[in-house]
């Protein structure tokens, strides 16, 4: 072909992407149409994205948030962020359902070439395994990562996740058979000398995928309405000491950094230097009391990848 004048050039540009991405014509259908080349044909289409003749943008839908998720990403260094809608007048129910869907999704498309997944505690979480449909192909084991805390019987309680999570996953479930928190550092101590609590806590260290919840330290969390994890007393003490935010019952300050207590030596679960070793953490956890806890396991890098709700996200934006 003779080289065409600029005008034509341009001409033929806007010609071919009108086929190709307007009329939705294939590149053998074009070039059947106007004699040109294949090779042709996809250097014009890229010149036309160069020269601006063509923009491609992705419209996100409405209730998906990924510009907040890549900015999130990019401010916290974070592998993945995924956010869901939440609004002022939302219950805390509605907020870890929503939260609770989304982990469950995120779960069932990232479980390929891991082999121990670990799993904390809390109502986050819960709504999470209730949302996992059945799956089969998941070979590895299920590790439960923090002692019992609060009722045997309810569906928070590590024990009840770790074995539901195992049951959806057809996996092996391997189970913390302890107090979360024990009375005294030797109780602790003894415990960590069964051989069922050893088999556990070996694989701490060699956890692939771990999702926690985030504690706040207030009045009114979990911790607390559960009545026999710890006293109005020693949560006094911990926020004394700067203390924010917990994962697994090991509290942190704003800086993602260990409050050193009493209460830490007495916690039969992984701890944050063991956790920081794991492949990949999720940290699942929304709402405005859970801000300060949140910013600060990001500020610590505890976390690999967080699913959060839209308010939140936009707060820890700011």
């Amino acid at each position: 072909m003779n080289k065409l004048s600029p005008l034509d050039e341009t001409r033929l540009l806007v010609k071919v992407s009108k086929l190709y991405y307007e009329e939705g014509l294939s590149q053998e259908e074009i070039l059947a149409r106007l004699h040109l080349s294949r090779s042709k044909i996809s250097r014009l289409l890229q010149q036309a994205r160069e020269a601006g003749i063509v923009q491609i943008s992705v419209v996100t839908p409405k209730h998906l948030f990924s510009d907040l998720e890549s900015r999130l990403e990019r401010q916290f260094g974070l592998q993945e962020a995924l956010v869901v809608e939440s609004h002022a007048e939302d219950s805390p129910e509605s907020l870890y359902r929503g939260l609770g869907i989304a982990a469950a999704g995120y779960l069932e498309r990232s479980l390929n070439g891991f082999n121990t997944l670990g799993i904390s505690w809390g109502a986050t979480l819960n709504s999470m395994v209730a949302a996992i449909r059945p799956l089969t192909g998941f070979s590895g084991k299920v590790v439960q990562i923090i002692g019992g805390l609060g009722r045997p019987e309810a569906e928070v309680h590590a024990t009840e996740l770790c074995r539901r999570l195992a049951r959806a996953l057809h996996a092996q479930p391997v189970l913390l058979p302890a107090p979360g928190v024990v009375p005294t550092p030797q109780a602790r101590q003894v415990l960590l000398a069964d051989a069922d609590v050893k088999r556990a806590v070996a694989l701490f260290e060699t956890l692939d995928l771990v999702f926690v919840g985030i504690g706040a330290p207030t009045p009114d969390s979990v911790l607390m309405r559960a009545g026999s994890i710890l006293s109005a007393d020693e949560l006094a003490l911990l926020r004394e000491r700067g203390a924010v935010g917990d994962i697994a019952l090991r509290f942190f300050d704003e800086h993602g950094l260990l409050v050193e207590s009493e209460i830490d030596r007495r916690v039969v679960g992984i701890t944050l230097a063991q956790l920081k070793q794991a492949r990949r953490v999720v940290g699942v956890a929304g709402g405005p009391q859970k801000f300060q806890s949140i910013r600060a396991a990001l500020r610590g890098g505890l976390l690999h990848v967080l699913i959060t709700d839209s308010q939140t996200a936009e707060q820890l934006l700011r």
